[in-house]
């Protein structure tokens, strides 16, 4: 079977280019995906594939069905949401959507979920059961595209067992595959802080309870005692936002400060979503002044099913060799595809695809792209993945 998925992902291979070259030219942001779905679902419907829409609003499932017997079913996930990015990059597929670009390659995700439905229809006398192909609206903003799948229960009928998903990764050249079972990307959640104090003329300052040094003494306290509440375990705090509005001799009322937390543990995640607002009301009352402390919560940790993964990773080998496959570190990005690894097994993989010599086109930046190549081999690799975990034991 591998070899004929080899044969067929090769076949497909520039069709795979062309869906992808199309999503990256007209990208759409996070939950206002209509036209890339229309795309998307257009595709599937050419190739034979049974369409479902839409899926959590903009989103699109496409089922692929084996005729051998057999009644297991895997979902293959791809998002398809971009970001507010102005491309740099001069190539003939650029974005022609002012602003937006998809730095982050859910339009080769989608395009290898589309691969390896085209790659599972064409073989579809050679396995059995059914393959899911979910392409994901609003993977890049809270609540998580993923949040709204789940909650209209669009995984069922038949429900997948397990989920597969993968992630395009400029520093891992093209042909390797990593893997990392157990927790892989942390938690990541938002937070929007409102110093208040007193304002008024910076000349008087008896009269002030002054909201920005207030804000300044925060920021280090909680930097430091974050650094010392679980020294064992890898965490992030960090700030990226304040804004206090005053003037050269105006102190404001209030300072607003907005930061990301992010964790490996879910239950020390919870016990962070507490001591943190805690503690900065505790510290800004011993200058005077107060605070509101939201913490928006974000995505979960994503756990990598061990067995699955460990299955995967087989495949990957026996698809690109064991020298060709890598143990990835964790990750402190985070992903909504993690809510899916909390109520199924699944397992998320990462794809290389930087282009060897070339400097490496990082994620979320204006000038990202790939090397093609590699859509080849992830498409390759959800196809013989699904057919692997579809397969009688």
């Amino acid at each position: 079977m591998i070899e004929l998925i080899k044969q067929e992902a090769q076949r497909q291979h520039a069709a795979i280019v062309g869906w992808r070259r199309h999503l990256h030219a007209h990208p759409e942001l996070s939950y206002q995906e209509t036209e890339t779905g229309k795309y998307i679902s257009s595709q599937l419907r050419l190739l034979g594939i049974e369409v479902r829409e839409p899926v959590a609003g903009t989103g699109v499932i496409g089922l692929v069905r084996g005729e051998r017997p057999g009644d297991g079913c895997i979902c293959l996930r791809g998002d398809i949401d971009a970001l507010p990015i102005q491309e740099q990059n001069t190539c003939d597929y650029r974005s022609v959507n002012d602003g937006i670009m998809h730095a982050c390659g859910h339009d080769a995700h989608a395009a290898m979920v589309l691969g390896a439905g085209a790659i599972l229809h064409a073989l579809r006398k050679e396995w059995g059961g059914t393959v899911m192909l979910l392409f994901q609206p609003g993977e890049e903003k809270i609540p998580g595209g993923a949040t709204l799948v789940l909650k209209e229960n669009a995984l069922s009928d038949p429900t997948p067992s397990s989920i597969l998903g993968q992630h395009c990764t400029p520093e891992l050249p093209f042909g390797k595959i990593g893997f990392r079972e157990g927790p892989f990307m942390a938690s990541s959640d938002e937070l929007y802080v409102t110093v208040k104090g007193k304002g008024g003329h910076a000349a008087q300052p008896e009269r002030l309870i002054d909201p920005i040094t207030i804000t300044a003494h925060l920021l280090l306290a909680l930097k430091e005692e974050f650094a010392a509440y679980r020294p064992s375990e890898k965490t992030i705090l960090a700030f990226g936002r304040v804004e206090a509005l005053g003037a050269t001799n105006v102190v404001p009322d209030h300072v607003h400060i907005a930061g990301t937390l992010r964790a490996f543990s879910e239950p020390l995640r919870d016990e962070l979503h507490e001591w943190l607002p805690r503690r900065a009301q505790e510290i800004c009352a011993s200058y005077g002044g107060s605070c509101d402390f939201e913490v928006r919560k974000g995505y979960p940790v994503l756990m990598n099913d061990d067995a699955l993964t460990a299955r995967m990773r087989s495949a990957a080998e026996a698809l690109v060799g064991p020298d060709n496959v890598v143990r990835m570190e964790q990750r402190m990005g985070s992903e909504d595809f993690a809510f899916y690894t909390h109520v199924m097994p699944g397992c998320f993989l990462r794809l290389g695809t930087g282009a060897p010599g070339q400097p490496m086109r990082g994620l979320h930046t204006p000038t990202f792209d790939i090397d093609e190549e590699a859509l080849r081999i992830g498409s390759a690799i959800m196809a013989f993945g699904a057919v692997e975990e579809l397969s009688p034991d």
